[in-house]
């Protein structure tokens, strides 16, 4: 077996997070979800609400961000043991956006936070 790097290890954790990100949520993405899932309205205590339901076995690994989140890792990290350097630029520009992902998404949290406790803050 080869020896990964930490540094490679944590490139592909980040590269896996956003190729599953990318499958189940990313908009880009949707035909390829789109003929595995089909539409039903919920009623919810919000109201009626319409749900995207995977229609096969397929689908739910689509939807699913466990299961997709199994096979991307799987993927990258079998392609990279196979083929090393072609895989490594892939690798580094789907971790470099997974890395960006999450700081986005922690940034993005936390300016709602701000924006919440100062409208509170008006409000006394």
């Amino acid at each position: 077996m080869r020896d990964i790097s930490w540094m490679t290890y944590i490139m592909l954790i980040l590269a896996s997070y956003r190729l599953t990100h990318l499958i189940v949520f990313d908009k880009i993405t949707e035909f390829i979800r789109k003929p595995f899932v089909k539409k039903v309205q919920v009623e919810t205590d919000a109201g009626i609400e319409t749900k995207e339901v995977p229609t096969s076995m397929f689908g739910y690994l689509l939807k699913c961000y466990w299961c997709a989140g199994i096979w991307s890792a799987i993927l990258l990290g079998g392609v990279y043991l196979l083929f090393p350097r072609v895989t490594f630029v892939f690798i580094l520009i789907f971790s470099i956006a997974g890395g960006q992902s999450i700081i986005e998404t922690f940034v993005g949290v936390n300016i709602k936070k701000v924006d919440y406790y100062s409208e509170l803050k008006k409000k006394d």
